[in-house]
């Protein structure tokens, strides 16, 4: 029997409640290995169609026999905020992190419970990325497998899938938890795990499908991105995660990333998910 752990789960006026609905119930009733319980932060206030997926949720119609705790927010504050809220609302030591739109495909957590189990504090999976439920796949998104290959390319880029990572508790604890970072609160947060010495693998698997809306290299971009892509990569070479000479090629690669015409920004990050050892 694996040990209890709590799914970690956020949602806001932005998502959509179908896509809300669907991403609850592939982490709970859909699961093969269901977990002990769903926590569920509402970051802020919501329209009325949230609303409805949250009452049928309370009601215990959406999640089967996975009990919900649910965490509201008065306002917005933001993912991190979001997350360090529901962080400490979760009853057990494992955690597994899911999105309000993306599906977890139904061996997830069989597949990544035994890998904690086996002494690891964050194990992550491949991905695939999708537009429609009913259409084609796109591209899967894989990463390093091998702890010194993750620590590796960490030093350039997220070593981790965000929607697909459990961990234990306690390392997030012992590396600070989530700050805040536009968009890259959870890179950071998973740098400083490394660097403090958490055990970390992936599994090649394709555990979770990723929604890919319209705009979404555009969301890539832009002067927003740029000031949060500057700030961490700052606070990683403030902190001696990356060397001077990282920290320059970063600033150089990643920066421009972030104002080059769209279509050159999709064919750039699509080199940029494939594990290479020259981001050593």
């Amino acid at each position: 029997m694996s040990e209890p752990f709590s799914v970690l789960m956020s949602v806001y006026a932005g998502d959509d409640p179908a896509f809300f609905a669907a991403a609850v119930a592939s982490v709970t009733v859909d699961q093969t290995l269901p977990p002990s319980e769903l926590v569920l932060v509402v970051d802020g206030p919501v329209p009325e169609g949230i609303a409805t997926v949250l009452r049928r949720i309370e009601a215990g119609e959406a999640t089967g026999p996975v009990p919900v705790r649910l965490v509201a927010l008065p306002r917005n504050g933001g993912l991190a905020r979001a997350l360090e809220a529901g962080l400490a609302a979760c009853s057990h030591s494992i955690v597994a992190r899911a999105d309000a739109d993306d599906l977890s495909l139904p061996q997830r957590f069989a597949v990544q419970l035994p890998m904690i189990a086996s002494g690891y504090d964050l194990v992550g999976s491949a991905l695939v990325e999708f537009a429609e439920e009913d259409g084609p796949d796109g591209m899967v998104r894989a990463l390093p497998c091998d702890t010194s290959d993750i620590a590796a390319m960490a030093r350039f880029r997220d070593p981790f899938n965000h929607p697909t990572v459990v961990y234990r508790r306690e390392a997030v604890e012992v590396a600070g938890g989530y700050e805040h970072l536009n968009k890259m609160e959870d890179y950071w947060l998973f740098a400083r795990m490394i660097a403090h010495g958490a055990r970390v693998a992936n599994t090649d698997q394709v555990l979770v499908r990723y929604r890919v809306g319209a705009g979404a290299y555009g969301r890539r971009g832009g002067a927003d991105m740029l000031r949060s892509e500057l700030r961490l990569q700052s606070r990683m070479w403030r902190s001696g995660f990356t060397t001077t000479t990282q920290f320059a090629r970063n600033i150089a690669v990643r920066g421009l990333y972030r104002f080059v015409p769209l279509r050159l920004r999709a064919l750039m990050y699509r080199r940029m998910v494939r594990p290479s050892a020259s981001m050593r």
